[in-house]
């Protein structure tokens, strides 16, 4: 079986303006018009989404796992143990690039051990709507730690294994004794949102504490500074954290926001169906209750523009369908499953 790599995400566990609407229902933004349908409410804290031959796969915080398909939701079963709490839960979920043939997926959840609860990844085979064969690939060993800096734990970490498990010989620090061998790039804060570019890069959100959310591109070995340098403060009293903004050897955020939007969802439109967005970065966001269009060029984020404010409440995730339309998820206990497409 061919080798993919697979990166997760870990959290730690623990322009502007408001839409223009005309009374047709077409939103204006700055480069183009679009139109936003609800296509199911009723979904419960939905998480993340995935876009198979039959329809979409929805995870629910909460530990459920469902398929949508023409207005109708469908149960899936056969999920392992779920341990959600705080931020925690049944998470991401990705189709293998061979889905059609092996009907192979993989997600993330949080699963209960000693110390507490930790983020594990599996892969399972989707029959029907039940899922077989799932294995556990990879899961955080010590379940309560926090300690992005340190390589010899695994929070605050993006992780980099092979499609079966395996960890691949050219990880960063596979051969730095006491690390986790998984590790790719470290000093990373309530990951989010992650993202691959056309050229292969990979794009990541942050939630920073109080201020100081951040896209970051994700390169081997590379510190990302938690908690030494963030821009965020302290919840609250918003005293300083760490050193400052700034040290050698630490990288910079492409961009950040304060105060904070809480950036979620993460994907780069390549459709042709709104040509005027082609190569965008769109970030949804909760507690800014907004979708971020983001524009690029080579590795910099050159403007940004926010749609849908306060529109439709707090924007879990946003994905590309192989239809060319632009997906949303709302994290609500009433969620929604939207459809945005070209106004015209």
């Amino acid at each position: 079986m061919k080798r993919i790599s697979i990166y997760i995400i870990l959290s730690l566990l623990i322009s502007c303006g408001h839409s223009n609407v005309d009374a047709g229902g077409i939103y204006k933004s700055e480069k183009t018009s679009y139109k936003l349908e609800l296509l199911y409410g009723g979904l419960v804290n939905p998480w993340s989404m995935a876009f198979i031959p039959e329809g979409i796969i929805i995870t629910e915080r909460q530990g459920r796992m469902k398929k949508y398909k023409d207005g109708k939701i469908f149960d899936i079963s056969g999920l392992p143990d779920i341990a959600p709490g705080g931020q925690g839960g049944l998470l991401d979920v990705v189709p293998s690039p061979s889905f059609s043939r092996d009907r192979e997926i993989f997600f993330t959840f949080s699963r209960a051990g000693k110390g507490g609860r930790g983020t594990a990844l599996a892969s399972a085979k989707l029959t029907g709507l039940k899922l077989e064969n799932v294995k556990i690939l990879w899961e955080m060993e010590d379940k309560s730690s926090m300690r992005a800096q340190d390589l010899s734990d695994s929070a605050g970490k993006v992780h980099r294994i092979n499609r079966d498990g395996s960890i691949p010989g050219d990880n960063p620090f596979i051969k730095k004794e006491g690390a986790v061998k998984s590790i790719y790039s470290y000093g990373h804060r309530n990951a989010q949102g992650l993202s691959a570019a056309h050229d292969g890069t990979i794009w990541l959100s942050e939630h920073g504490p109080q201020g100081g959310d951040e896209i970051n591109i994700v390169l081997p070995g590379r510190n990302y500074g938690w908690p030494i340098i963030t821009y965020g403060r302290n919840y609250g009293i918003g005293t300083k954290i760490g050193e400052g903004t700034f040290k050698p050897g630490m990288e910079q955020p492409l961009i950040y926001w304060t105060p904070s939007i809480a950036p979620s969802g993460l994907d780069f439109y390549t459709g042709s169906l709104i040509p005027e967005w082609r190569g965008n970065l769109f970030s949804g966001a909760l507690a800014g209750r907004r979708l971020v269009r983001m524009e690029i060029s080579g590795k910099r984020i050159t403007s940004q523009e926010i749609l849908l404010q306060g529109e439709i409440g707090r924007i879990r995730d946003v994905r590309q369908g192989p239809d060319g339309y632009i997906y949303i998820l709302t994290d609500e206990s009433n969620g929604g499953l939207y459809r945005l497409g070209p106004g015209k």
